[in-house]
């Protein structure tokens, strides 16, 4: 459990803080933070058998970020963003303004279609990328540690899919719709490559940590998770509750939009008499007048732990059941 080690930066958004303070857009600190945080799986790990993709940034990235910043209208008016966006299709749309930039896209976003009415799948990017036509799945995902070390203990917030599942469908669905007879339309040349670039945040529950053998990198960005009833005792110097489109990039913010920890727990209390989807929090501590994130943790119903273990092993049972 958290407690006063809180105020305490994990490494990487001291990190983060350190290349990107100067930043003050939240869309052009969500882009950055895709570009620049670690990767959340090792491509060099024998499971994932050379189809995770990792990003190589421009050279001049900080120059380039340091100029959309002060004046960010197009990145906005290229993503779009509708009232309820997902997280997943956010963070699409902010690779893809990068990839665009790049001159590296052929296509974003490119459903199959078997007829008129099955949807067979969707191509997140078509890359011209180091001399080869490339298919890349991209996904942003933030997963909680609940039980054994396995893939499948990593559970969703909202207990929909667990970090196993998701690679599976990734590895072994996704990446092969380039081979499916209905894509090739859609195809100016035959893939070279097809990749899955992962990026996000595991949250671990006390002293819990992340087997190595299971192909996550060991500098990935990482965060706490507890009960509701323990929140009380998350320690910090302010707090921000955070919606879902802030999840990507360490929080920088105006001081005066932070709030104390009764604010804090009383809010936890009034959204958990609502709902049961955990609520990302956000410990910051004051840096010249802004706020900083120092940790973040995912605060969870005092039940989730049970329903998280029961999704958990019905994930692992299936995936070990398999021929």
């Amino acid at each position: 459990m958290p407690a006063k080690e809180n105020l305490q930066s994990d490494p990487f958004q001291a990190v983060f803080h350190a290349r990107w303070a100067g930043l003050r857009d939240p869309h052009v600190r969500a882009l950055a933070w895709l570009l620049d945080a670690p990767d959340l799986l090792d491509p060099a790990a024998t499971q994932w058998d050379g189809k995770i993709a990792s990003l190589t940034p421009a050279s001049d990235l900080a120059v380039w970020l340091t100029v959309l910043d002060g004046a960010p209208e197009n990145l906005h008016a290229f993503l779009m963003l509708r009232p309820y966006e997902r997280l997943g299709r956010y963070a699409e749309k902010l690779l893809a303004f990068y990839f665009l930039r790049q001159g590296m896209l052929v296509a974003h976003g490119v459903q199959v279609h078997s007829g008129k009415n099955q949807t067979i799948g969707e191509f997140d990017y078509l890359l011209q990328n180091a001399g080869q036509f490339q298919h890349w799945e991209f996904a942003t995902k933030l997963y909680l540690l609940e039980g054994s070390a396995d893939g499948d203990y990593f559970v969703g917030p909202n207990l929909a899919d667990t970090l196993g599942t998701k690679m599976r469908k990734i590895l072994e669905r996704q990446l092969a719709l380039g081979q499916h007879p209905d894509a090739q339309m859609h195809l100016p040349a035959p893939i070279e490559r097809a990749c899955a670039l992962i990026k996000g945040w595991l949250f671990y529950h006390g002293n819990d940590q992340a087997s190595q053998a299971l192909g996550v990198r060991s500098d990935h960005c990482r965060g706490f998770w507890c009960a509701q009833a323990d929140a009380g005792r998350l320690d910090a110097e302010c707090y921000v509750l955070l919606p879902r489109l802030s999840w990507l990039a360490p929080l920088q913010i105006e001081s005066d939009q932070t709030v104390g920890k009764a604010a804090m727990t009383a809010a936890l209390q009034t959204h958990f008499a609502q709902t049961s989807m955990p609520v990302l929090v956000s410990l910051l501590r004051f840096v010249d007048g802004i706020a900083q994130e120092t940790r973040r943790g995912f605060v969870v119903p005092d039940d989730w732990r049970e329903r998280a273990g029961q999704r958990a092993q019905r994930a692992f049972i299936a995936s070990h059941s398999r021929p």
